[in-house]
């Protein structure tokens, strides 16, 4: 993903957020799943690099899933986002990152 990519906005926007009732309003399941996107991509290609392809693009989404996964869990419990659906924000993460894995098989 590039750093102008949409998912790359929403995780700038998604990192400034600090709870306000402003920011309140304005987050949504699609900020959230786009900057957890992005965060699993960058994780994804760091990964690739170390270790090389997954064997299957089955394997490829369920790698970039669990770094998103992780990424929202550890953002839900730091930022005490329990007004909005962690389970929802997840697959929207899923559904942007089999863009993503499906580009290389």
């Amino acid at each position: 993903m590039d750093n102008d990519s949409d998912q790359a906005q929403a995780y700038d926007q998604f990192q400034n957020y600090d709870g306000s009732e402003e920011h309140k309003a304005k987050l949504s399941h699609e900020l959230i799943a786009g900057a957890a996107s992005y965060e699993a991509a960058k994780a994804y290609e760091e990964h690739v690099a170390r270790n090389g392809q997954p064997a299957s693009h089955a394997e490829a989404k369920e790698i970039l899933a669990g770094l998103a996964g992780a990424f929202i869990d550890r953002e839900f419990e730091s930022k005490g986002l329990d007004f909005l659906d962690r389970e929802e924000a997840k697959r929207h993460a899923e559904r942007q990152l089999a863009d993503v894995s499906s580009q290389d098989y």
